[in-house]
């Protein structure tokens, strides 16, 4: 694609947000099993996924959207995280589903404004699991998938990236 393909298929898209500024703010989700022994199912579609615009910048919906993808590493990683918590104390989880949900506002990743700021303006994690567990239990289930959740800590904390750009002559 061609930066005026892409300006093109763009523009309607800008236009919109600047007249229903509402219009640009969508919650994306994603959804994860806890599945056997320390592991977390997330349900993609694909056995491989193929990472594109996502619909509210332009894509087509046909490939996976990255905002997509950090919810489902965050579901993943909490899971896997609370069936390895949950095993190394002793709580069964017998069954369980892991969702998260982030807000975007699209204006700020187009640059229809530069007050919005580019990124999750805020992102819900939700655990609804089949378990015995006592509310002390539940408790230190949280505090410590939180803890030792690498994805969790990595968005909560921040992190500095470093970017390299390499060009071939």
């Amino acid at each position: 694609m061609h930066a005026t393909e892409l300006k093109n298929l763009q523009a309607p898209l800008k236009e919109k947000y600047r007249e229903k500024p509402e219009s640009a703010v969508i919650t994306l989700k994603a959804e994860g099993k806890v599945g056997e022994g320390i592991s977390c199912k997330i349900e993609t579609g694909r056995a491989m996924a193929e990472a594109g615009l996502h619909p509210a910048t332009g894509g087509t919906g046909m490939l996976a959207c990255s905002g997509d993808m950090l919810l489902e590493a965050l579901v993943a990683c909490a899971g896997v995280t609370l069936q390895a918590v949950s095993t190394a104390i002793g709580v069964e989880i017998r069954s369980g589903t892991i969702k998260a949900e982030g807000d975007l506002d699209f204006k700020g990743t187009l640059g229809v404004s530069k007050e919005v700021p580019v990124g999750f303006k805020n992102i819900r994690l939700y655990f609804d699991l089949d378990t015995g567990a006592t509310d002390e239990q539940m408790a230190s289930l949280k505090k410590l998938t939180e803890r030792y959740c690498v994805v969790y800590q990595t968005l909560t904390k921040g992190v500095a990236i470093e970017t390299k750009y390499n060009s071939s002559i």
